[in-house]
């Protein structure tokens, strides 16, 4: 298989799995070993810039919220207010995430480690749904302070490869009192300027090793996952208006038996 067919095939499994509460690094990770696209200082910058594709998608659904509050981005006004509040929920998981960065990729970096987490994270999904329930603040701008806190707390569980950062956004919000949409939406905000640096640091430290074909490859990766979540972003809200996180959580509870039972017997 060459080079620019796995960048498509991977492309596509980040924009379907980048804002679903499934796990997109996981699927990167599982999906890589069975196509052999892992390994090397390409493949993890390619595995985390085209998630910059899928954030853009964002950026372009949200475009007429995201233009009016930078419109309104005076210190008191409504843009002001909802960017500290992101801000806020940004800075928990990025100073964890650069003080425990290299354990992380050393040790959690693996299909086994991430089916692991894929179990573990539907269980706390469903006791998230069971405990929280699906209804609290419907407006994710009317998130305060102390809840935006709350959220980026939750994103830290997103540091273990598999966990989600859409599920672990998403439990976080519904721990402070959002709906599950609302909760979803300010997810997907958060999501901006989280991947973004994650992106520019890595494009950064690796850019001026890549030849010709790894640069066609990153660009069908990156085109490929916008157009994907651009589409999984609609319809992943219009699916939480009628039904339940929980099938989520079976979805990854199965994948991660399924995934320890082809570990085990050497398959991956």
């Amino acid at each position: 298989m060459s080079l620019l067919t796995k960048a498509l095939i991977m492309g596509i499994v980040e924009g379907l799995t980048e804002f679903l509460p499934i796990s997109s690094t996981g699927h990167m990770i599982i999906v890589g070993d069975f196509i052999d696209f892992k390994g090397g200082s390409f493949h993890t910058m390619f595995e985390i810039v085209i998630q910059l594709g899928a954030i853009l998608a964002v950026i372009y659904y949200y475009r007429h919220k995201i233009i009016d509050s930078l419109k309104h981005i005076r210190p008191g006004d409504r843009g002001f207010e909802l960017w500290f509040k992101i801000l806020i929920a940004f800075l928990p998981a990025a100073v964890i995430g650069i003080l425990i960065n290299d354990i992380i990729g050393k040790y959690l970096f693996s299909s086994f480690t991430v089916a692991i987490a894929l179990i573990i994270g539907g269980f706390l999904m469903i006791l998230a749904e069971n405990y929280f329930g699906r209804s609290g603040l419907d407006d994710m701008d009317k998130t305060d302070s102390k809840q935006a806190f709350t959220i980026g707390i939750g994103q830290c569980l997103a540091l273990i490869p598999g966990m989600s950062r859409s599920a672990s956004t998403i439990m976080g919000g519904m721990a402070a009192g959002l709906s599950v949409k609302a909760a979803a939406e300010f997810s997907f905000f958060l999501a901006i300027p989280t991947m973004i640096a994650a992106s520019a640091y890595t494009l950064f430290k690796g850019y001026s090793g890549m030849n010709r074909v790894e640069w066609q490859a990153l660009g069908i990766g990156f085109i490929v996952s916008f157009i994907v979540a651009l589409l999984a972003v609609d319809r992943f809200l219009s699916f939480l208006k009628k039904h339940s996180l929980k099938s989520f959580a079976y979805y990854r509870i199965v994948f991660g038996v399924i995934m320890i039972v082809l570990i085990v017997n050497g398959i991956i």
